[in-house]
């Protein structure tokens, strides 16, 4: 007598579990194709298969590292051609590395600018405020 292996899916509760995905976050990725739309049990409940598990599991290790939707969307077309080079995946990354230094230089700006607001202000109890009168200047 063989055993049959029934192949278990799993609930939206589940993927959210087992990635760290908010369930509202798993349901927008569906209705937007980043991940596909799963079968459905005869309740109507969503069952993903084991592939879409490392699919959102993929697409949250990207949002982590800062990809856009759009890049990720690109990197699973890729990822789904089957033909893709590692130069590609190279060179979109490394143009994300761009924008994320970008971004971090902005950041440091941003710091050095909040850093001589505060040090301005006196913390006093009187209504002139340095830091207000900053944000109100004309640049």
């Amino acid at each position: 007598m063989s055993e049959i292996t029934i192949k278990r899916g799993y609930a939206i509760g589940e993927m959210s579990r087992q990635t760290g995905v908010n369930i509202e976050t798993i349901r927008y990725y569906e209705r937007i194709g980043i991940i596909p739309k799963p079968d459905r049990t005869e309740g109507g409940n969503r069952q993903y298969n084991h592939d879409e598990l490392k699919r959102l599991s993929f697409v949250r290790r990207c949002r982590e590292l800062g990809f856009s939707l759009n890049e990720i969307r690109a990197l699973l077309e890729m990822a789904d051609r089957d033909d893709f080079t590692c130069n590609e995946v190279h060179d979109m990354t490394a143009s994300h590395l761009i924008n994320v230094k970008k971004k971090l230089n902005d950041l440091k700006r941003l710091e050095r600018v909040l850093k001589g607001m505060v040090a301005e202000c006196s913390k006093g109890d009187v209504p002139d405020c340095p830091i207000i009168d900053t944000l109100f200047e004309l640049k």
